[in-house]
């Protein structure tokens, strides 16, 4: 039975990668004071465009995937005659998940042979489409699907993200940090590290004075979290600041022989928690321990 790899639009792969290794995705929706947009990689709601309107003062808002989405889309593969797995975002950040495992256990009653797994990614962002990428990747090589799915049970938490932010007041809006000490964060330049620990939840972990800084930040945090960077392909995702993707791609391959380095846009509906110039670095390495 094929296998179909499913996610969601939050797992910022760039479309070129979900075309050659077909993998299948569901998008979240990005309202904005100028209409609702699917968040499909780019396609309908330029990345330009959105970030432009953010600079501007946009304050955009999000929606998961609904139950009867989910179960659609499950519906449509299994008639068929595919098995699927579905791998999204953190359970501890979105709903997604959650509505696709509701789905899952309602379509079983009217097709009680449906072969369907969802995985909880613990991961978002470019880390969760790494895990996808590894998952497809893995399909294509001619593992099994329980062979994946072991996979992605066992490496999904040593799945480092690490986040710059750089406008403290989508972190204020999301309720991360305070008025008064996004405010002097902002008059101090500093620039928080953030991370995701073993629950998949987002945490604070460092902050840094100075962009600059902290992009290089970034490179010392991959050598004490990445094992064996020649055999890892590395993630960077931005919101509208391709410079500085480039920047910490350079200092990435002047300091280590990675395997590939893939850069991305961070879509709208990651974009809309964490505003324009956000900057991460993902890749596979030391389990979280937090």
């Amino acid at each position: 039975m094929d296998t179909i790899i499913l996610t969601d639009s939050s797992c910022d792969l760039p479309l070129e990668l979900i075309k050659d290794n077909e993998i299948a995705f569901l998008s979240l929706i990005c309202h904005l004071s100028y209409g609702d947009y699917e968040d499909d990689f780019g396609k309908t709601l330029e990345y330009k465009k959105f970030y432009s309107s953010v600079r501007n003062g946009e304050m955009p808002t999000t929606s998961q995937i609904n139950t009867y989405s989910f179960e659609k889309a499950f519906k449509k593969y299994v008639n068929e005659g595919k098995s699927i797995i579905y791998i999204g975002m953190s359970s501890a950040m979105s709903g997604c998940t959650n509505s696709a495992i509701i789905a899952k256990n309602q379509l079983l009653e009217e097709m009680p042979n449906a072969d369907i797994t969802i995985i909880d990614s613990k991961s978002a962002s470019i880390g969760e489409g790494l895990l996808v990428l590894k998952a497809a990747e893995m399909r294509k090589n001619g593992y099994s699907k329980e062979e994946i799915i072991n996979w992605l049970e066992e490496n999904k938490s040593k799945m480092n993200h690490w986040f710059i932010v750089d406008n403290l007041m989508h972190l204020k809006r999301g309720g991360r940090l305070s008025y008064t000490a996004a405010t002097i964060g902002t008059i101090l330049n500093i620039k928080p590290i953030i991370s995701i620990n073993n629950k998949g939840e987002l945490i604070n972990t460092y902050s840094i004075r100075g962009r600059k800084k902290a992009i290089k930040t970034l490179i010392k945090l991959f050598e004490e979290h990445c094992f064996h960077p020649e055999n890892e392909v590395v993630a960077i995702s931005h919101g509208d600041c391709l410079d500085d993707a480039l920047y910490l791609k350079e200092l990435l391959l002047k300091e280590f022989n990675v395997k590939d380095v893939i850069i991305s846009y961070v879509g709208p509906v990651i974009g809309s928690h964490t505003g324009a110039e956000m900057l991460s670095l993902c890749f596979l390495g030391k389990e979280r321990t937090l």
